[in-house]
């Protein structure tokens, strides 16, 4: 089929574009810079140059392309992140979730799309902070994030709501766990910002560590969303690995794996007072998600399979 992906020069995107093209598919890859375009040849896409923000330029690159799938994967995340502040780290993703969807759907809709496949997240952080440690699609989501963290939930519910809403077309959400890998914050790369955060024991373990996290390799991202493109119903998928687990159990692995030195352990008091209570959340009480739907009704398997195998072997690869 003929997909077009926003947001195809990001971490996933870069990704996505060559197992979308390698699948048999012919792809158009949207990118706001110019300079981009012979990097996205390269991957084995068409490029095509809109601002995501613009509704006109997204509406003439769709136009132009006529494509039968739309991939929304536009986000604003590199560089260093002041978790400290989320509700400035994320605003531009926030707006990318917000207007950059309502202009991606206006403009598909024109043209008479099949598919309508968008990100939003799993991990850290989306669902209610009750019950058991493990949550599936159909559980709550957190309602009372904290105030710095609420524009960014606001902003996925609202991608969320709008794409499964759609009855022109099908529309499925990808809740895709943290990413780590080529090209993400959690790499080999040195300079990758959590990494260089984990290797300066800048992320120490809080109170009792009890935060349940999920994660998902660059790679098993991608390949889950080649796979929506043909298969399963409109909806929501949780795209994770296959071992949830506890901060206290993941980060000092990870350190580890970076050769780098135990992480510090603070009580929730200090954490609150050098990070703010948005990471003492992150870090105490989020719960994990359950990747059985993907699995069975998506026809995915992920290849790193946990992260204790993705950290060991896949941080490079």
């Amino acid at each position: 089929m003929k997909v077009f992906v926003a947001g195809a020069t990001g971490a996933l995107g870069t990704q996505l574009v060559p197992q979308l093209a390698a699948a048999g598919h012919d792809v158009i890859g949207m990118t706001r810079s110019p300079a981009k375009t012979e990097m996205l040849r390269g991957l084995g896409a068409r490029p095509v140059v809109a601002d995501a923000l613009d509704p006109d330029a997204v509406a003439r690159a769709v136009a132009e392309t006529e494509p039968e799938v739309i991939v929304h994967q536009l986000t604003a995340l590199s560089g260093d992140m002041d978790l400290r502040h989320p509700d400035r780290t994320f605003a531009m993703t926030n707006r990318l979730r917000t207007e950059g969807t309502d202009h991606l759907l206006a403009a598909g809709r024109a043209v008479g799309i099949r598919r309508f496949i968008a990100q939003s997240n799993a991990c850290p952080g989306t669902y209610a902070r009750t019950g058991g440690p493990v949550k599936t699609e159909d559980d709550p989501l957190d309602t009372d994030p904290p105030a710095k963290l609420r524009p960014s939930f606001d902003a996925i519910r609202y991608v969320e709501d709008a794409v499964t809403g759609i009855d022109w077309a099908e529309g499925l959400v990808l809740r895709y766990g943290g990413f780590y890998g080529p090209g993400t914050s959690v790499s080999a790369d040195p300079e990758a910002p959590t990494t260089k955060g984990i290797r300066k024991r800048q992320f120490p373990i809080i109170g009792d560590g009890g935060g349940i996290w999920s994660f998902l390799h660059i790679e098993d991202a991608a390949s889950a969303t080649v796979t929506a493109v043909d298969n399963g119903g409109p909806g929501i998928y949780n795209v994770v690995d296959d071992e949830p687990a506890p901060v206290r159990d993941w980060l000092p692995f990870l350190a580890e794996q970076m050769g780098a030195r135990k992480p510090m352990r603070v009580p929730r008091f200090v954490g609150r007072l050098l990070a703010g209570e948005a990471v003492v959340l992150m870090m105490t009480e989020i719960r994990g998600a359950s990747n059985a739907k993907a699995k069975s009704v998506l026809g995915w398997q992920p290849r790193w399979s946990t992260w204790q195998v993705g950290f060991a072997k896949g941080l490079g690869e």
